[in-house]
């Protein structure tokens, strides 16, 4: 079986051509970065124009790279959301616009799933269900019991800021561009994460919740204090490594209680999963790789361009669906809304902004 996808929640345009032996036939990524970096993050306007604009084009190449015909595709899925809506438009028309034109299957994916069940697409489904997942991202900070396509159990959530959006103002505070994540990272490498006493929000409290708004105006009052002037690059280098220290100890700290929950629930888990755009910082997952070792766990990530937003992940999902649910059952009618706001867990308790 063969599914074209599409991603245009955010800032990324991608289309791919995914198997379901969980072959990459075909993949286009054209990422908007230029075009928001002048203003040190996404905006929406902006990002939905150019989605309108390379959308066509970038499946057309896809489709070529691949060397198949739409009359072969088995089916077509887009992101339905969450994300930015004018961008989640897009796609979703799209790919109703080929699905009506070719007669195909229509499937819009939540892209949350997409990154979920992005680390079964990359060992090519040798992951076994139920595994716990931190979800970690630009606009999302989530542990969930992964038990399937379309079950999954939220243990915790961030209260307030998603870590990827405290990395991206953590760096256009320090003034080292954009995207922050990458930039804090580098900037980290010849830090002295010990010099500035900056806190671990939540980090001994009871649940699995998050928080990094605190962490981040600590950051900012730090910098403050420093001399008046352009900051000295010892200086940004030491907050940036505080800062990532200090969130991976929140990180290992909230992710530790979600282990004891979910392995309460499934004896048989194995597995730690840490995936989304935060997943490529290697720090974070040295943290991670620790607490795994110690509870005698696999910590799998995705490879870094599963990661950030791709349309291979969202192909797999649709995929992952359609084996679990077969083809007519799984396949969204062409009424379908796209969402803003998509919870993988939507009997969960609303826990911050970000639920």
């Amino acid at each position: 079986m063969i599914v074209l996808g599409i991603e245009t929640s955010c800032d990324e345009t991608a289309a791919a051509v995914v198997t379901s032996e969980g072959e990459v036939l075909a993949e286009t990524v054209l990422s908007q970065l230029d075009e928001h970096r002048p203003y040190g993050g996404v905006v929406p306007e902006v990002a939905a124009r150019a989605h309108l604009h390379h959308i066509d084009r970038l499946v057309a190449e896809t489709m070529d790279k691949a060397g198949i015909a739409f009359n072969q595709l088995d089916a077509v899925a887009a992101t339905g959301g969450p994300g930015l809506i004018g961008g989640v438009i897009v796609g979703i028309m799209t790919a109703k616009a080929i699905a009506v034109s070719c007669n195909l299957p229509f499937l819009a994916i939540n892209h949350l799933e997409g990154h979920a069940l992005s680390a079964r697409l990359s060992s090519h489904s040798k992951l076994e269900f139920p595994y716990l997942l931190l979800l970690v991202s630009g606009g999302h900070c989530q542990l969930l019991s992964v038990e399937g396509p379309g079950q999954y159990q939220r243990l915790g959530t961030t209260i307030d800021d998603a870590l990827g959006e405290a990395f991206d103002k953590t760096a256009k505070m320090l003034g080292i561009g954009y995207p922050g994540g990458p930039a804090v990272e580098a900037a980290a490498i010849n830090g002295d994460g010990m010099r500035f006493a900056l806190p671990r929000p939540m980090k001994g409290r009871a649940g699995c919740d998050f928080s990094f708004s605190g962490l981040k105006t600590a950051v900012r009052h730090a910098a403050m204090a420093l001399p008046e002037g352009q900051f000295e690059n010892q200086d940004i280098a030491d907050l940036c490594a505080g800062f990532q220290d200090a969130a991976g100890d929140v990180l290992a700290d909230r992710t530790a209680h979600a282990l004891d929950k979910f392995l309460e629930a499934h004896p048989q888990g194995r597995a730690l999963v840490i995936a989304g755009g935060v997943a490529a910082n290697q720090s974070l997952r040295q943290r991670l790789q620790q607490l795994a070792a110690e509870r005698s766990i696999e910590l799998v990530a995705p490879p870094l361009n599963l990661c950030t937003d791709n349309a291979a992940m969202i192909a797999w999902a649709a995929l992952e669906r359609i084996e679990a649910l077969g083809l007519e059952a799984a396949q969204d009618t062409l009424d379908f809304r796209p969402r803003p706001r998509w919870p993988l867990d939507p009997d969960a308790a609303a826990a911050g902004a970000k639920a």
